[in-house]
């Protein structure tokens, strides 16, 4: 089998025709010790940054601590719906959708920079537009490379990092997965801009979901059919296609990032679905050798940990987030000197 069509199988090409029952289908969850059963008013907002509408979640009380959610490809702040109720019954919480993604506008690439250090940019001033000066931050999958960004520039405003499935290693780029992607960082030619383009399909963000957790019956599948139409706004192929290709800006920042762990120790919870194909636990690994204050967590669960397992991190974080947010950092922080 070619690179190619392994890596469309790693994509979701061996999950066509599982079967799905109704009782996946919004079915109130049960109760759980050591979490709040209670229903908690999520706003949905939107500002302008950069001429673009960017829309947010917010919910919990705005003097509480804050915690900035960070979505991954191909997701949206949709993939925290599960998460918010549990955390915003005692924190501020804000899970923004990045430019392209979800329900925040989607220029054409022509006329808007998709790149990583600007769609940092617009999450940074996301949080200065809310007056939001410190916050806990959570990175999974391209929220990673946008809140490192964010992290390393402003070390002082980081609480704690909650990492599930986000890169900051060379490890955690095996080529099974990366490989085509790379070769489109080498060589940016069209035509490995079209081998990367043909899988990037409905049924590959299909498999992202299902792909390594225990039950496939619990996934709702309108988390890869929302993900798909948003994604299938004209244009919006050339947006996917235009950030894979700067996923290449990242790997080179890895060292920064891990002097900024090393330098200013963010105490850190890592809740990483174990069975990922994408962010594999090598890239999980790692973390121990930079971080001091470190909650390390394995799941049994795939890329979209939160889609089958989003009590136990909601327990996890809670957790964490009662013995490190709010906490005032600035005499344990320095600015990051590489910036």
């Amino acid at each position: 089998m070619s690179q190619r069509l392994q890596w469309a199988a790693l994509l979701g090409l061996s999950v066509v025709g599982l079967g799905f029952t109704a009782s996946q289908y919004g079915a109130p969850a049960q109760p759980t010790a050591g979490l709040a059963n209670v229903a908690s008013d999520i706003h949905h907002r939107s500002v302008q940054i950069d001429g673009v509408n960017i829309f947010y979640r917010e919910a919990g009380p705005k003097d509480a601590p804050t915690v900035l959610l960070l979505h991954g490809f191909p997701s949206s702040s949709f993939m925290f719906r599960n998460l918010i109720p549990h955390l915003a019954t005692r924190y501020h919480v804000i899970a923004p959708d990045y430019p392209g993604y979800g329900q925040s506008d989607a220029p054409d690439h022509k006329a808007f920079s998709y790149t990583f250090d600007h769609l940092a940019s617009v999450v940074d001033q996301l949080t200065q537009i809310l007056k939001v000066d410190t916050f806990t931050l959570y990175v999974h999958d391209y929220g990673a490379p946008i809140g490192y960004r964010i992290a390393s520039a402003h070390p002082e405003r980081i609480t704690g990092i909650v990492v599930q499935n986000g890169n900051a290693y060379v490890e955690g780029l095996p080529d099974g997965f990366w490989g085509p992607i790379k070769a489109y960082w080498a060589d940016h030619s069209t035509e490995k801009r079209a081998v990367v383009a043909s899988v990037i399909t409905p049924e590959g963000y299909k498999g992202q979901y299902l792909h390594g957790v225990r039950d496939p019956g619990v996934i709702s599948p309108d988390t890869w059919t929302l993900d798909a139409a948003n994604l299938a706004r004209p244009g919006n192929l050339d947006v996917q296609l235009d950030l894979m290709l700067d996923y290449g800006s990242n790997p080179p920042l890895y060292p920064r990032w891990q002097e900024y762990f090393r330098t200013s120790q963010p105490p850190m919870l890592i809740a990483w679905g174990k069975n990922d194909l994408i962010f594999p636990p090598a890239g999980a690994e790692p973390y121990k050798r930079d971080i001091k204050d470190l909650d390390f967590h394995m799941l049994d669960t795939g890329h979209f940990a939160l889609e089958d397992s989003s009590r136990e991190i909601a327990r996890l974080m809670l957790n964490f987030l009662d013995s490190h947010a709010g906490k005032d950092r600035t005499n344990e922080t320095s600015r990051d000197p590489s910036r």
